[in-house]
Parts: structure tokens; C-alpha cells; sequence
């Protein structure tokens, strides 16, 4: 079933107050994310369903993530704030296992590594399922746009 062109976003930034500094790794992570999810979405704001295409701002402030939604002129749609503790513990599991993940592919294992790679996708799912519950019934989005916007969450978390 195809989805109208409309629902959907068409610009993502990250709205961070300092620069920081992040390792390959992450910056990898965060340039795939962004790409992926600017090629294939589904965004839909469910008070405003006329609504769309959208530009999204992410940030955090003040233990809270915002989702600074626009329209594809710019103007405020919708600002949706989540606090942050519910993310707090699958954030840092999730960080724990991608170091791990990273460290195995230098030294371990093709079954190692797949191992934790599983792990780490499963950690993963779990964090873009809870993004979902959380957006319930503000925003819609289907699984792969929650799993690109929860990396792109989790690269907001690092402080360099």
C-alpha cells in the first residue's frame, strides 16, 4: 500500500547546542540514518493528518526531547516533547553493546560478532518500539522511520 507523498519528512536536523566531536563510528551511524530515513519514511502528525511533508528538528533540552515539527515552509506545526528518563536505560545499553559490537569487529569471531550484532539489533528495536508508544497518538510513524529517528536520538545523547 502506498503512502501519500505528504507523510513524510523531507529535512531532519539535529539542534545541538555545542559542537561535538564524535568517533567514525558514530558519525557513520548518524550519516546513514539521516540518509536512509530522508529516502524512506512514514511521518504523520495525527491531529494534523492534511499536514505534510514535514521538516523535523530533534533536540534535548532540559531532560526533555523535543520534536520540533514544520511543514515544508518552515512554520511551526507541532512541538512534541517526551522526557528523557523513559530512554535513559535502553540508551545506555544500547551504547554499551555498540562498544562492544565495535571492539569485537577488530578482534573476534565472525560468530562473535554476529552474536552481539544481534544483541545490539534487538536493543535497538526495543528503543524504536518505545519511541512508537511514546509518539502514540501525536505522531505516527512505522518501524524503520522509529528505528532511524532512535539512532539519531542516541547520537543526541553523546556530550563528547
Amino acid at each position: 500500500m502506498s503512502q501519500p507523498s505528504s507523510q513524510r519528512i523531507i529535512h531532519v536536523e539535529l539542534v545541538e547546542k555545542n559542537v561535538v566531536r564524535r568517533s567514525p563510528e558514530v558519525e557513520h551511524e548518524r550519516a546513514v540514518a539521516l540518509f536512509d530515513l530522508l529516502e524512506e519514511n512514514r511521518f504523520q502528525l495525527v491531529e494534523q493528518p492534511e499536514q505534510g511533508p514535514f521538516r523535523l528538528y530533534l533536540a534535548i533540552e532540559d531532560n526533555r526531547l523535543i520534536f520540533d515539527v514544520r511543514g515544508d515552509d518552515d512554520v511551526e506545526l507541532s512541538k512534541v516533547t517526551l522526557p528523557l528518563t523513559p530512554f535513559r536505560t535502553i540508551v545506555r545499553d544500547y551504547f554499551l553493546i555498540c562498544d562492544s559490537y565495535y571492539k569485537a569487529i577488530r578482534t573476534a569471531s565472525p560468530s562473535q560478532i554476529e552474536a552481539i550484532d544481534m544483541g545490539r539489533r534487538g536493543v535497538h528495536n526495543e528503543g524504536s518500539e518505545l519511541l512508537r508508544e511514546r509518539l502514540a497518538g501525536r505522531i505516527e510513524l512505522d518501524m524503520q522511520t522509529a528505528r532511524r529517528l532512535f539512532t539519531l536520538i542516541c547520537v543526541l545523547h553523546i556530550r563528547g
